[in-house]
């Protein structure tokens, strides 16, 4: 299974934090999955570390590259169809990462992990 990560996803992950659900944690930690981690989560953490948003997330804000290497996950860039996409969903879901997150994981056919029910509105396969 191809598996993009949302935000809280990769950091729960990191911090082996009980938020994350079982069957979550069971899809990232299974090997034969492919785990992709967005630009646009990069950009989120790095964003909210700043601001003093996600004061925990330091090593990640840091390295995100090394961290996400490091897990043997895979960079997922933003391309011109994933912003085409994003800015064309319907709805009055405004988080631009989210709309960014769900346009990639319908333009590459990816599962969402994540435990934003919203995200079901706009028929992403979504994982938790």
């Amino acid at each position: 299974m191809r598996l993009l990560l949302d935000t809280h996803a990769l950091l729960w992950w990191l911090d082996g934090d009980t938020s994350l659900s079982p069957a979550a944690g069971e899809a990232i930690a299974n090997e034969s999955n492919e785990i992709f981690l967005s630009a646009a989560s990069a950009w989120e953490i790095t964003t909210k570390y700043r601001l003093g948003k996600l004061p925990g997330a330091a090593a990640v804000a840091e390295d995100i590259v090394e961290c996400v290497a490091s897990q043997g996950f895979f960079e997922l860039p933003l391309t011109l169809v994933h912003g085409q996409t994003a800015s064309a969903l319907p709805g009055p879901h405004r988080d631009p990462f989210d709309r960014m997150l769900i346009a990639q994981a319908l333009a590459e056919r990816l599962v969402l992990v994540s435990n934003e029910v919203v995200f079901d509105s706009y028929r992403v396969r979504r994982l938790w």
